[in-house]
């Protein structure tokens, strides 16, 4: 994280570099997986949760972006961070 936040100059910038990651490795495989009668796994939920997560840190400003300093005091974002595949 360290090394993006140096390379990208941005908190939310960094946000959206591991976000866009994580839904491009979950369209990378079939979201819909089905064994008859044994499993099925359905990752669609995972990916439109990513891409709300996405619309939120686009449209919050970030906490280090000069230029929205002031409002930045009063909007608070929250973001909840859920790994892309459970496995048991």
């Amino acid at each position: 994280m360290e090394r993006r936040f140096f390379r990208l100059r941005s908190v939310q910038a960094v946000a959206l570099e591991v976000l866009g990651e994580r839904r491009a490795k979950l369209l990378g495989d079939p979201l819909k997986v089905t064994v008859d009668g044994v499993v099925t796994m359905d990752l669609q939920e995972n990916l439109r949760g990513i891409e709300r997560q996405i619309d939120q840190v686009r449209q919050t400003p970030a906490p280090d972006d000069p230029g929205e300093e002031e409002e930045a005091d009063e909007v608070m974002g929250v973001t909840w961070l859920t790994p892309g595949r459970r496995y048991r």
